[in-house]
């Protein structure tokens, strides 16, 4: 029988996410139902607020980010059973489409659902509904709710002794900012890279830029007061301002310019992107992890530059990461000791209260906000 749970909504954009309640589906086969533990506050969820993430129904459930215990299982679905914990991956990966098979499970053809609200094999079928009527579930998962149905494409089963609190962090933030540096940058021992922008996902690419064995890791953003959060979690070095970081990095290398610039901004511009090409070295990166306006065109690039000095622009989704294997290894990491997760959670929050957890991410009081549940 369906059952009805809390949910954290917009109704339009720009909007501010209440709390309702609505009816939620029982899961068919090759999905699950969810009791969720804790989601992350991850900035993604605050551009649909502001519409600079289109979504295709309203009201929408947010949170993409989370973990928790599977309480229904879909009938004839192997794999799965009511007590295991999961945590939630943004991206679902099917296995099966080219992207997949070319391992490229970030860039899995069911991700063209996940603005839509409904599911990736039918547009029309929702799982939750308010007054009757359907409510679009963030990249399908809707993690600003006590449960959720799902997809199996969208979960992964992890060791039942790690905290769910940290482990919710690795459904988006940790892997994306993580991958940003050790994949889309490629960063290698004794290199000097920027990260602009220190919210959950640039302090999660300082990480990943300190374990590929970078020498000189700058941190930048306009909040002087994240200095210290960005030298617990890698930085050498911390600037307010990306001209001042750039002559740092060339001032380090001979005047030639950082290896990698990452771009983890909030709300990303074209200008941030020609301002990240002109601080990188000849046949250097610029990687473009943030968001902004996803419909805005144009950055001030030189185009001369671009190619005569063999310089790469990168894009990185979910740092291409791959949820199934790059999830539990993540994990492990954390379990090693080798990677910070509890450290990342700044401030927990109600789901009452995602609002106000936004309210604080713009006024930049915390690194990573978490809904923690009952």
């Amino acid at each position: 029988m369906p059952i009805t749970t809390r949910t954290a909504i917009i109704r339009q954009v720009p909007g501010t996410y209440e709390t309702v309640e609505v009816e939620l589906d029982d899961p068919r086969q090759g999905e699950v139902t969810v009791k969720l533990a804790a989601s992350g506050l991850c900035h993604s969820d605050d551009h649909v607020a502001t519409g600079d993430v289109p979504v295709g129904v309203h009201p929408y459930a947010g949170g993409h980010e989370g973990a928790g215990v599977v309480t229904a299982v879909g009938p004839n679905t192997p794999a799965f059973e009511v007590g295991d914990h999961v945590v939630f991956s943004f991206l679902p990966a099917c296995g099966r489409c080219e992207f997949c098979a070319r391992g490229l499970s970030n860039l899995c053809d069911l991700g063209a659902s996940l603005l839509t609200g409904a599911r990736a094999d039918d547009p029309s079928s929702f799982r939750m509904h308010l007054d009757g009527e359907p409510v679009g579930q963030q990249c399908g998962i809707s993690t600003f709710s006590e449960h959720t149905t799902v997809s199996i494409d969208s979960v992964v089963k992890i060791d039942k002794s790690i905290p769910l609190r940290s482990a919710a962090l690795v459904g988006c933030g940790v892997p994306t900012g993580w991958g940003s540096a050790v994949r889309s940058a490629d960063v290698q021992p004794g290199d000097t890279v920027i990260v602009m922008g220190i919210g959950g996902i640039g302090v999660n690419a300082l990480q990943g830029a300190a374990h590929a064995g970078a020498t000189t890791i700058i941190a930048v953003d306009p909040v002087a007061a994240k200095e210290d959060w960005a030298k617990q979690f890698g930085a050498t070095h911390f600037f307010t301002g990306i001209d001042e970081a750039a002559e740092h990095a060339r001032s380090v290398t001979n005047g030639q310019g950082a290896d990698a610039t990452i771009i983890t901004i909030g709300v990303v511009r074209g200008d941030h992107i020609g301002e990240a090409l002109a601080s990188i070295r000849k046949a250097g990166t610029v990687v473009v992890t943030g968001l902004g306006d996803i419909t805005a065109v144009g950055a001030p690039i030189a185009l001369g530059d671009l190619t005569l000095m063999q310089k790469r622009l990168q894009g990185s989704l979910f740092g291409e990461s791959n949820p199934r294997r790059d999830i539990p290894n993540l994990l492990r990491m954390y379990q090693d000791g080798r990677l910070k997760l509890d450290e990342l959670v700044t401030k927990t929050y109600a789901l009452d209260q995602v609002a106000e957890a936004y309210e604080d991410m713009h006024a930049g009081r915390n690194l990573r906000g978490v809904v923690v549940f009952d």
